[in-house]
């Protein structure tokens, strides 16, 4: 594994914050004690009181972002991230409520992927690109940029424009993902979204975002949308309701990672841009934890170089071939790769 390569392509500020505490009281000073600093998945949560005053505690529970937890858990079936432990404490004719806020990070160092151009194809220099996915075989791509956002269907092959309709100039269009014939489009700012018929591309609704107040990338499992809004949370959200039925937060071993852009599912994992890094890290969906980077870097060299090139975001799986496409933003090659872990 190349280690300094996956921190080269990171190079994010990882800073470890320390636990916050709140007391409901001041007069009793009782405190949480985690007896550690930081905290990784599968680790033992070692809870304890602090009681300064040495007040007569007759009962003590904990509950870990609302969940009852046991004062020496293990942290297994949990999501990584920001997180607050409140314990209820009850002294002599007394009940307290205090705060702890921790954050858990990944228990594993990701893995370096390296990758090989199996193909090269063209690609419309002048599409932004922002999102990109196969569906029955044919490639989709949304482009940003207002005035000059678009939703279309193109021939991989030879990047002729099968299909295309335009945005409303006031909407810059974002990522996109399509389930059951419905294509899921989403604009950056104006926290809404769009679905449209995959075979006519007849708008069906227009859906507003809930507590992610951007849209950046989307994809999907087959059952529920995964959404990113250029922060470390990626939500999950109903595909009939668009309502946002939970969150993951993204974090290596060292810290957060945020700046999640276009994504894409790719056999049980999400495969995210990082914005502005020309990478692609690898999430495990059920924790948030990283798996593995994807250093895609070098492509960029090999585009055409021009004024308007931009970074390094599409990435779109084709389940036959077993390969990879990605692109970047007026960038006019599409890359066929197959990834393999160093």
């Amino acid at each position: 594994m190349h280690i300094s390569k996956y921190f080269i392509l990171l190079s994010l500020s990882l800073i470890l914050s320390n636990c916050g505490e709140t007391n409901a009281s001041k007069i009793s000073s009782l405190s949480i004690n985690t007896s550690v600093k930081s905290l990784m998945l599968g680790d033992t949560l070692k809870l304890s009181i602090d009681n300064p005053k040495n007040l007569e505690i007759t009962n003590v529970s904990y509950q870990l972002n609302g969940k009852p937890i046991e004062s020496n858990g293990v942290l297994d079936q949990i999501t990584l991230g920001k997180k607050e432990i409140t314990a209820i404490v009850n002294f002599e004719d007394k009940t307290e409520t205090i705060t702890k806020s921790v954050q858990i990070f990944n228990n594993i160092i990701p893995s370096y992927y390296k990758y090989e151009v199996i193909n090269t194809y063209p690609h419309d220099i002048t599409s932004y690109t922002q999102g990109l996915e196969f569906y029955n075989g044919e490639l989709y791509e949304s482009t940003g940029q207002r005035k000059e956002s678009k939703l279309r269907k193109v021939n991989f092959e030879t990047g002729e424009v099968l299909k295309n309709i335009n945005l409303e100039d006031k909407y810059f269009g974002e990522g996109l993902t399509i389930l059951n014939d419905n294509i899921y489009q989403l604009t950056w700012q104006a926290q809404v979204g769009f679905v449209y018929n995959v075979n006519t591309f007849e708008k069906i609704k227009t859906f507003n975002y809930e507590t992610s107040k951007e849209g950046w990338g989307i994809c999907n499992d087959g059952k529920i949308l995964y959404k990113s809004d250029g922060t470390e949370k990626i939500y999950f959200l109903n595909p009939d309701d668009l309502s946002e039925k939970g969150h993951i937060e993204v974090y290596t071993e060292k810290g957060v990672i945020a700046n999640l852009n276009e994504m894409e599912w790719i056999e049980g994992k999400i495969f995210a841009n990082i914005y502005q890094r020309n990478g692609v890290v690898i999430i495990n969906p059920k924790t948030g934890g990283v798996e593995g980077v994807i250093d895609f870097k070098p492509l960029r060299k090999l585009v055409t170089q021009h004024p308007e090139l931009d970074v390094l975001n599409g990435i779109a799986y084709h389940p036959e071939r077993q390969t990879i496409f990605v692109t970047g933003k007026n960038w006019d090659k599409l890359f066929e790769v197959k990834i393999m872990k160093q």
